[in-house]
């Protein structure tokens, strides 16, 4: 499965025929980006899809320079763990 970014929009996975089967999206204000929903159609979920979107959203933030505000709860989750001190915006 091939991550797509749509730049100030999100990351995205698509089928075959150009539906969308997962996403991560996020608004951007400033050197800030709002990870603001997840969602992964229920047949895909428990594969790590989810996990690759946020990924591939750190892999961003960091070559960018921005900071992440985790608004979504598996995003929230995923930062309660302390890997991503250095992009979360509550604690730079």
């Amino acid at each position: 499965m091939e991550i797509r970014h749509v730049v100030n929009e999100g990351f995205f996975i698509f089928g075959k025929n150009g539906d969308e089967l997962a996403k991560l999206t996020y608004r951007k204000e400033g050197e800030k980006l709002y990870f603001e929903s997840t969602v992964v159609l229920p047949e895909l979920r428990g594969q790590g899809i989810a996990g690759k979107l946020f990924d591939a959203g750190v892999e961003y933030a960091r070559e960018n320079g921005y900071k992440i505000v985790p608004v979504c709860s598996y995003i929230v989750k995923k930062f309660e763990s302390g890997k991503y001190d250095d992009l979360d915006d509550l604690k730079a």
